[in-house]
C-alpha cells in the first residue's frame, strides 16, 4: 500500500480583479493541453492504496483537507491551466453533472498550479458548482504522480498532466485515469461511482 502523506498547499490570499487569463500563451504552457501533448506515465499510485492526505485553498478561500472529507467518495482531478479549451471542457463537464455526482453524495476537487485569483476567475465564468484547490507550490501534484513532460509543437517541457483518481470513503483509492478525454471524463467518473 502507499504511504499516507500530509502536505500543505501554500497559496496567496485570493483576489476580485477581473481580467481573466489568456486561452493561449507562450511555452511552457500549451494553449489547450490536450491528452495528445502529454506524455503521461501510469500513476505510482495505484488502486487500493492510501489516498495521500491533503490540505489546500479552495476557490472561495475556505481550507479543505483531503482526510476530512472520509465517509464521501472524492473525485481528485489534475488538469493543467485554468480557462484553456481542454481544461474547460473537462470542468464543464464535472458541471453539467454536479447534480448526479451529488446524488451519489460524492465530493469533486480540481487541483491545478494556477493561483487563487485565477481559479475564481475560471470559477466565476464558467460557473463551476465545486471546488477547484490551489496548488501553486505542486505538492499534492507531485504527490499523485500529476507533474510530468508534456510536449507541444515538438517541445518538451514539464506541467501538469491530466489525472483523475476516485478515492472511496474508506480513503483509499478506487480507480485511477492516466489518459483522460475533457469530453467524456465526468460522464466516466459518473459511471465508475455506480459502481463502488
Amino acid at each position: 500500500m502507499g504511504p499516507s502523506m500530509s502536505l500543505a498547499a501554500t497559496t496567496k490570499p485570493p483576489g476580485r480583479e477581473n481580467p481573466l487569463p489568456a486561452a493561449s500563451s507562450a511555452l511552457p504552457f500549451a494553449p489547450d493541453n490536450n491528452p495528445i501533448m502529454s506524455d503521461s506515465p501510469p500513476s505510482a499510485l495505484s488502486v487500493g492504496d492510501l489516498a495521500p492526505d491533503f490540505t489546500a485553498t479552495a476557490t472561495d478561500g475556505r481550507t479543505i483537507t483531503l482526510s476530512t472529507l472520509r465517509g464521501r467518495p472524492v473525485v481528485v482531478y489534475f488538469y493543467p491551466r485554468d480557462d484553456t479549451p481542454g481544461c474547460t471542457l473537462e470542468a464543464c463537464g464535472f458541471r453539467d453533472l454536479h447534480a448526479e455526482l451529488l446524488r451519489r453524495r460524492a465530493v469533486v476537487l480540481g487541483v491545478s498550479t494556477d493561483s487563487a485569483r485565477s481559479h475564481q476567475k475560471f470559477a466565476e465564468k464558467h460557473r463551476l458548482p465545486f471546488d477547484l484547490l490551489v496548488d501553486e507550490d505542486r505538492r499534492i501534484t507531485e504527490a499523485y504522480g500529476a507533474w510530468g513532460q508534456k510536449t507541444f509543437m515538438g517541445r518538451k517541457f514539464m506541467g501538469t498532466l491530466r489525472k483523475t483518481f476516485l478515492i472511496g470513503t474508506d480513503g483509499r483509492i478506487a480507480r485511477v485515469w492516466d489518459k483522460v478525454k475533457p469530453a467524456t471524463h465526468a460522464a466516466e467518473v459518473l459511471a465508475a461511482l455506480d459502481e463502488l
